[in-house]
Parts: structure tokens; sequence; C-alpha cells
């Protein structure tokens, strides 16, 4: 019996020991599988991030890609902007180079009438004859047409005569008609270095200066003399007008050389003599002001380089 007891008791212990085995054979096998199965959920996270990561990478060439495209569109239509303009500045240089040439075809057109204008306005002047009482009158209506052709010329005029400062005096005394003048009474001097000097000028433009300075007195002179005084200052030449009529204050010094400046409406003229003038006087390289320290009239100053 005890035999029996003892077989039952070791087949159970055996059994028992296998079970055992069997149990942690079991265990390590769950434990691998756990580790497994770990091992398989942390790869699968790995996956899903990759996933995440490379749909956020596909996302982003999504991005860029559009992006591109969207660059590409606004670069075909800034090229499409660019032709425009160059066209729009193909045809502005274009009508700038049309106007550019009418305006030089112009300006040459221009330049002849004024020529011809003069030519036949200086024409006029030589063929009058001085003796006649209206010979004056024409020869003003004369400056004065061509006093118009000239009021915007500004190029530098050639000096070709050499010409004596009394000769210049007596044609624009002659050209005014200033010796006939009721109005006041008329003087020419010359002081005694003056009667022989002589100037290289254009003799027809130094004459109209003066015939302007003139016949600027004889508007404005109603009773009282008027001088014309030739002189010699320094290296200049000068002729110097001077009246008894109204005057101008000498802030006015300067605007009266401005085209078409009248100081007083009730006297005759365009306002354009004195512009002249002056142009006129400066373009020969001398010029004409007012001297402002003249008292009782006007005193107007012309001189010429000698």
């Amino acid at each position: 019996m005890i035999w029996v007891v003892i077989i039952l008791l070791l087949a159970l212990l055996a059994i028992c020991v296998v079970l055992q085995m069997k149990i942690k054979h079991i265990r390590e096998q769950e434990a691998e599988s756990s580790q497994l199965l770990n091992d398989y959920q942390k790869r699968v996270n790995e996956m899903e991030k990759l996933l995440k990561d490379y749909r956020s990478l596909e996302q982003n060439f999504d991005n860029v890609g559009q992006g591109y495209e969207e660059a590409l569109m606004a670069f075909d239509k800034m090229e499409e902007e660019k032709q425009k303009v160059l066209k729009v500045k193909e045809t502005i240089e274009k009508q700038a180079s049309e106007v550019m040439a009418a305006k030089q075809k112009l300006e040459e057109t221009m330049l002849k009438k004024k020529d011809m204008i003069e030519k036949y306005a200086e024409g006029l002047k030589q063929k009058l004859d001085y003796t006649h009482p209206n010979a004056g009158t024409i020869a003003l209506m004369a400056n004065q047409i061509l006093n118009v052709n000239d009021i915007d010329m500004e190029q530098a005029l050639n000096s070709e005569d050499n010409v004596m400062a009394q000769d210049i005096a007596a044609l624009a005394i002659q050209e005014s008609g200033i010796s006939s003048f009721q109005k006041a009474e008329f003087k020419c001097q010359m002081v005694e270095e003056a009667q022989a000097t002589m100037v290289f000028t254009s003799s027809k433009h130094a004459v109209r200066a003066l015939v302007c300075l003139l016949d600027n007195a004889m508007k404005f002179t109603t009773q009282g003399q008027i001088i014309l005084l030739i002189n010699i200052e320094g290296s200049n030449l000068e002729f110097c007008v001077e009246d008894t009529g109204t005057g101008v204050l000498s802030e006015y010094a300067e605007k009266i050389f401005e085209p078409y400046v009248k100081l007083n409406d009730f006297f005759e003229g365009n306002g354009i003599g004195l512009t002249v003038a002056r142009s006129i006087a400066r373009r020969l390289g001398g010029d004409i002001k007012l001297d402002t320290e003249y008292h009782g009239g006007a005193r107007f100053v012309f001189s010429l380089p000698i």
C-alpha cells in the first residue's frame, strides 16, 4: 500500500514538475509574445509616424507644387505685362520721335518765316525816303514788326559790322522820327572821346535797340526834353536816353523788361519794345539798364562792348 502511495505521490510530483515546466514555458512564451507584441506595436507606431511624416511631406509637396504653379502663373502674367509695357514704350518713343521731328520741322519753318519777315521789314526801311513826313512812322511800324518777330529769339547775334557810334545814333534818330517829335525838345550829345569810336557789332540790331529806347521816351514824355547822350564808360560804348516823362519807380526797374508788361495802359504800345531792346543788347554782348538814381523822368543806358 505504501509503495502504491509513494508511486502515486511521485507520479503527482512528476505531473506537477511537468505542469510547472509547461507553465514556465507558457509564461516564457507569453513573455516572448508580449515582447514580440510590444516590438510589433513599436514598429506599428513607427510605421504610423513614418506614414504621418510621409503624408505631411506629401502635403508640403502639394503646397510647394501649388506655390510653384502659382509662381509660374504670376511670372507668365508679369512677362505678359512686361510685353505690354514694352509695346506702350515703343509706341510712346515712336510718337515722341514723330513729335520731335514735327517740332524741328516747325522750328525750321518758323525760322525761315522770321528770316523772310526780317528781310522784308529791313528792306522796307532801306527804301524809305526819310525826307517824307510819314517816313518815321513807317519805319517805326517796320521796327515793331521786327520786334514781334524777334520777341522769343535767344541765340547770339553775329557781329558783322565795324560801325561808328555816331552812325548808329544817326540811323536810330532817323528811323524813330524823334527829330520831328513836337511834344518835347530832342537833343543828341556826344562826348569828344566817343566821336571817333567804332564798334564791331550788328549795326541793324544795335540801331533797332536804340530805336526802341527813343520810341519809349516819346511815348512817356509829353513835355520837357529827350536827350540822347553818347558816352564811353570803361570798355563800353554807352547810348543814354534821358527824358522828362512819367519815369519808372525803382521797384519796377526789372519788371518793365518782361514781355508784354505795361505800367500804364493809357499809353500806346504792346509792352515788348524794352524786352526786345534788352534781348538784342545782351545778344550783342552788351546790356540795357534803367538808371534808378535818375530823377525827373527816366534814363536808360544801352551799352555795347568796344
